[in-house]
């Protein structure tokens, strides 16, 4: 099966989205899954996982009531408030439903670097371990090391690092160091923990005009390091928007992995992401 692993709907009036800026008329608007389905079905994609853009409880409830009513949506990843111990029983509850799959704190829009390691927020990471859920990272490369230490204390924890960790490929040729630290990052994580990750997010990371030449380095490194068992592509669809139509993010993908047997570009583009995320169990 074929499975875009990362993809939004949402409706900027709900009034959760903070960080979506007003202006911007490829965000702010409402996507749907009549939106998306075309591209689906040109590439033959059969399933998504539906991943949450807001910090609220009530966009997942509204995830889930889209999953209810659309059977491409095999998967939704949630949130909770990490900062509230007594959301444990929201999760609970969640995570009863058969299309919840795991959560996301918006890590990357937390001012402070050390968020997840503070003794306040460590129910929440217990708890999705306890309820055997999965754990989207969302961040940047200043994270990498504090999620090494999170990945290392919570090794039952599923993990999958979200669009490569964010690394900064529109700077890379000025500032390599960027590329160094990020790529030093990630391999440690590969080594050292059994996250996975998600080749989503890199044409937003690079320049306009952006060409294969561009991704292929952070493409080829995290193919190298997690190996293709533990890497699934994700369209972040409609974020991608911003730089590359899915269409053309598919064929940039499909290309950078030309290298792959066919065993392993199934593993990248569907069977990784339906073992992470239990799909259809």
């Amino acid at each position: 099966m074929r499975i875009d692993a990362h993809q939004h709907y949402w409706n900027p009036a709900r009034g959760d989205y903070g960080w979506m800026p007003r202006d911007n008329a490829t965000l702010n608007r409402v996507w749907l899954p009549r939106d998306l389905r075309p591209h689906l079905d040109r590439h033959g994609i059969a399933a998504t996982v539906l991943v949450q853009a807001a910090p609220s409880v009530q966009e997942t409830e509204y995830m889930l009531g889209i999953a209810d009513a659309t059977d491409s949506v095999v998967g939704v990843v949630g949130w909770v408030d990490f900062e509230r111990p007594d959301q444990r029983a929201e999760l609970e509850r969640l995570a009863r439903h058969p299309k919840f799959k795991g959560v996301r704190p918006m890590i990357q829009d937390i001012p402070d670097v050390n968020w997840m390691l503070r003794d306040d927020v460590q129910w929440g990471f217990r708890a999705v371990c306890e309820l055997d859920l999965a754990f989207d990272a969302l961040g940047f490369p200043q994270h990498l090391a504090n999620f090494l230490e999170l990945f290392r204390r919570y090794p039952a924890m599923r993990v999958v690092i979200d669009h490569c960790m964010k690394p900064r490929i529109r700077d890379h040729a000025a500032r390599p160091e960027l590329m160094r630290a990020w790529a030093e990052g990630m391999s440690r994580i590969a080594g050292e923990t059994g996250a996975f990750v998600k080749l989503s997010g890199l044409v937003t990371e690079a320049a306009e005009g952006w060409t294969l030449d561009d991704l292929a380095p952070c493409v080829e490194h995290v193919l190298r390091e997690f190996g293709p068992e533990r890497v699934m592509w994700g369209s972040d669809w409609p974020v991608c928007l911003l730089r590359a139509s899915y269409d053309d993010w598919r064929a940039a993908a499909e290309a950078l992995t030309a290298g792959l047997s066919e065993t392993e570009r199934a593993r990248v583009f569907g069977g990784t992401a339906a073992a992470f995320y239990r799909l259809g169990t």
